[in-house]
């Protein structure tokens, strides 16, 4: 058997090794059309910001290494410019010589990757100073061109991994980094209150965010945008554009393969596309949501390396179980870890499923610890049936043990009453004996049966400013260095004795500090007949939190006092 591989890195590689682990005998040639057919695409952006020192600590195989190894013929700086299917063969063209021959096959795996978006609609799109970050190369480029004009100015556009990665990375090598993205927060997958939490951190360590804005011309120096029909100019010796991929789809179509809704190559179960002797895995494919029962694209080298081992077995003769993806993902940004798997609210609701939300702000470990700090974590699940649906986590913690529970909870069907009851690691350096995700559990099951009603921290502007009555828990001097404007304190120590301060006639919001303290004067109320309170999830933290940058950027008048983040 003869199995040529167009394309290399997560997608094309992992089929390679995989069918020579499966086949000692069969006949492997894998083509690139770059200089590396192995490398590590995700720290890409860490060569920029020097936490990769050397370009060729980003190279993992070489087409010698492949040769040794698992006797597979690498071909780089060669092209598949047609798949000539009544053949069987597709059409090389080397790049460095230009010389065209043609390969014969009897299975062809497509893994040509996507492409950068590159707008023609910017205006200077094309020029210089304009990169973008796709391979060895492209990061190769990036950093000479930084180094050799001595660039100060950088602006990043898109807020997606690559861009926030990017970002953080050309701060740490000393650079002035401004971010412009389309919409109004990074990080699609989180949701907006969340996504402040990023936004106020990546402020925090001197990027300037243009959210709501778009790039419409790209000069030597300078980066033009609009945002809300008004011109901003944004000084910049260097851009990179991340706004985004497109599947790499030209040679399917050449071939006559069938395309996907969503533009990438559709695929069966197998990864076979309509070819049956052909198939296609990674960043070119479209492949099942299992969440949002659609099918969609995820770049990412996880699924992308999975769905490699599965088309290799099945060319192989072994079956697959092809679940699909659920979108698990993370992120560092300076002092912030961020991770989420599954829907966040727009996919739920996009999807058209009933659901509700915990947000819990506890601590990622025993308090007493010296680095113990919050996480903010916020769990969907299905109304009624309890059925995780998603989750998103930010804090200086360990967020991606967390989201990684969640994701395994999503793949085996798991419900809230399952993740109140799972056993979990302990230890006050690594957590708290009632974990993280035990909490956010907890709470979602109150809200589930109806225990306990709950205010989002996005509405607490509309309570304060219609004058709603809302009440501080917390202890006086905690109130003292700043409090919601309006609210009563009457702190949980004091909170039997005065309850009957609290009014029965209109309602009445709670808060503490994460809302752990309100939920028990919550509890104090229901259990004396009040029928008439709710509590504010995230509390005064999580309201911190949510109207810090859009105040500092918006000029908005501060609900607060003074903020406070400890």
């Amino acid at each position: 058997m003869k199995v040529v591989i167009v394309g290399g890195v997560a997608g094309g590689a992992s089929a390679a090794a995989r069918i020579r682990r499966l086949d000692n005998h069969a006949t492997i040639v894998m083509f690139e059309r770059g200089a590396h057919v192995s490398f590590s695409n995700c720290a890409l952006p860490y060569y920029v910001g020097g936490a990769v020192e050397s370009s060729d600590a980003l190279i993992m195989m070489t087409p010698a290494s492949f040769k040794a190894r698992h006797d597979i013929d690498v071909r780089v700086m060669s092209e598949v410019i047609a798949i000539l299917r009544e053949e069987k063969c597709v059409l090389v063209r080397e790049t460095d010589t230009g010389r065209e021959y043609k390969e014969s096959y009897d299975k062809l795996v497509l893994a040509p990757g996507a492409n950068a978006v590159k707008p023609k609609s910017i205006t200077g799109v094309n020029s210089k100073n304009v990169f973008t970050v796709r391979n060895v190369t492209d990061v190769c480029r990036l950093k000479a061109y930084v180094d050799e004009v001595g660039a100060q100015n950088i602006v990043v556009a898109g807020g997606g991994f690559v861009g926030m990665e990017l970002a953080e990375n050309f701060v740490k090598a000393g650079k002035s980094v401004s971010l412009i993205e389309g919409a109004e927060q990074v990080m699609a997958p989180f949701d907006q209150d969340m996504a402040q939490i990023l936004h106020k951190e990546m402020a925090d360590n001197g990027v300037r965010l243009y959210l709501g804005s778009m790039v419409r011309e790209i000069t030597d120096t300078s980066v033009k945008a609009t945002k809300d029909g008004k011109e901003i100019e944004v000084p910049a010796e260097a851009v990179v554009l991340a706004i985004g991929v497109a599947p790499e789809t030209a040679l399917a179509v050449q071939a006559g393969l069938e395309i996907g809704e969503s533009r990438g190559i559709k695929i069966n179960h197998n990864y076979q596309t309509s070819d049956p002797n052909i198939y296609a895995v990674g960043d070119a494919i479209e492949t099942f949501d299992r969440m949002g029962r659609k099918y969609g694209s995820l770049p990412l080298a996880g699924p992308a390396q999975r769905q490699a081992r599965a088309a290799a077995d099945h060319i192989c003769g072994m079956q697959h179980n092809n679940n699909g993806f659920i979108g698990t993902a993370c992120l560092r940004m300076f002092g912030q870890n961020a991770a989420c798997t599954g829907m966040n609210e727009k996919a739920a609701q996009k999807a058209g499923i009933p659901y509700d939300v915990a947000y819990v702000l506890p601590s990622d470990k025993v308090g007493i610890m010296p680095d113990a700090h919050y996480m903010a974590f916020k769990l969907l699940f299905e109304v009624p049936t309890g059925r995780v649906l998603g989750a998103q986590a930010i804090g200086k913690g360990d967020v991606t043990r967390r989201i990684d529970v969640i994701a395994t909870m999503i793949t085996m069907g798991g419900t809230l009453e399952d993740l109140k009851e799972l056993e979990l690691c302990y230890s006050p350096v690594y957590g708290t004996a009632k974990d993280v995700v035990n909490i956010a559990a907890l709470v979602g099951l109150n809200l589930l049966y109806g225990r306990i009603r709950q205010v989002r921290v996005s509405d607490v502007r509309a309570l304060v400013e219609s004058g709603a009555y809302i009440i501080d828990v917390r202890e006086e001097k905690e109130y003292e260095r700043g409090h919601i404007k309006g609210a009563k304190n009457i702190p949980l120590s004091q909170f039997k004795e005065r309850m009957h301060e609290v009014p029965r006639d209109i309602p009445v919001y709670l808060h503490c500090r994460t809302s752990q303290r309100s939920y028990y004067a919550l509890c104090e109320l229901l259990g004396n007949g009040y029928d008439n309170a709710a509590n504010i999830s995230g509390s005064f933290l999580g309201i911190c939190l949510y109207e810090y940058f859009k105040d500092q950027s918006e000029g908005r008048e501060p609900i607060v006092t003074a903020y406070n983040f400890n």
